[in-house]
C-alpha cells in the first residue's frame, strides 16, 4: 500500500469506494400525509369519562380532518375500527351502531367491526355479597388496528399515523413504526389523540407517541358542526 511522508497512507480510487460513507440525513416531508386509526370504543369511554357524554356522539370524518388541520396534517385516509354488541344481546345499541357505521362508511371511511362477546363477570360488593354482570368485550379489534398501522406503514402509505386511542399496548406498534423508519430511510411519525381535561382520570396518550390532546372546545367545534351538517346518527 503506497505511503507518503510520516507514514501517512493514501487510499488508491478503488479503496475509497470501501471507506464507510455516512448515510444522508432523514428529510422531514413538508407536505405530511396522515392515516387516521379510530379505535371507536376506546374514544367513546375516553370521551364519557372525560367529557361525560353518555353515547358516541363524534363525527369521525370531521374529528379527523380537524385535529390534522391543527398539526399542519392532510389525512388521505380514516378508518375507524369497533366492536358492537349483536341485536340479540341488546337490540338498542345495535340499531345504533348499524346506523352510526353506515352513516360513517358513507363519508367515505374504512370501517371494520365484529360482535362484542359477553361474559358473566362476578364483582365483590364487600360481606360476602357479590353481583354479577354481564360485560361486552371486544375480540380482535386492536389487533386489527395495531396490524394495518404496521402495515401501510411497509406500503409508505402515510407520514403520521394518527391513533385515537390510550391503549398501551400499541405502544410496541410505535416501536415497530420507528425500525420500520430506520429500515425505509424515511421520516414516519406516530401519534395519539384523545380527549383531555384538567383532572381528568387518564391524561396520558400512548407511550413512544406524540400526544395530540382534545379540549373541549375542539371536540365541541366539529360536534356542532356534525349537528348542523345532520350526519350523526
Amino acid at each position: 500500500m503506497p505511503q507518503g511522508p510520516g507514514g501517512v497512507i493514501f487510499c488508491t480510487g478503488d479503496l475509497l469506494n470501501l471507506w464507510p460513507v455516512a448515510p444522508a440525513p432523514v428529510v422531514e416531508p413538508p407536505l405530511k400525509r396522515a392515516v387516521v386509526f379510530i379505535d371507536g370504543q376506546n374514544l367513546y369511554h375516553c370521551v364519557r369519562e372525560t367529557f361525560g357524554y353518555s353515547h358516541p356522539n363524534y363525527d369521525v370524518m370531521k374529528l379527523s380532518h380537524a385535529t390534522c388541520r391543527l398539526r399542519g396534517w392532510n389525512v388521505s385516509q380514516v378508518r375507524f375500527y369497533t366492536g358492537f354488541p349483536d341485536a340479540t344481546d341488546n337490540a338498542q345499541w345495535h340499531a345504533f351502531w348499524v346506523k352510526k357505521l353506515l352513516a360513517i362508511k358513507r363519508q367515505g371511511a374504512h370501517v371494520y367491526s365484529r360482535a362484542l362477546r359477553y361474559r358473566d363477570r362476578v364483582i365483590e360488593l364487600g360481606q360476602g355479597v357479590t353481583h354479577t354482570k354481564r360485560i361486552g368485550e371486544e375480540k380482535g379489534i386492536d389487533v386489527r388496528l395495531a396490524i394495518d398501522v404496521i402495515r401501510l406503514a411497509h406500503r409508505n402509505a402515510y407520514d403520521v399515523a394518527l391513533v385515537f386511542s390510550q391503549d398501551q399496548d400499541l405502544s410496541e406498534v410505535a416501536d415497530e413504526v420507528r425500525l420500520i423508519s430506520r429500515e425505509q430511510h424515511r421520516w414516519i411519525k406516530m401519534a395519539c389523540a384523545f380527549p383531555y381535561a384538567a383532572g381528568c382520570p387518564n391524561a396520558r396518550g400512548i407511550n413512544g407517541t406524540d400526544w395530540v390532546q382534545i379540549k373541549l372546545t375542539h371536540y365541541l367545534f366539529t360536534f356542532r358542526r356534525s349537528l348542523t351538517g345532520g350526519s350523526v346518527v
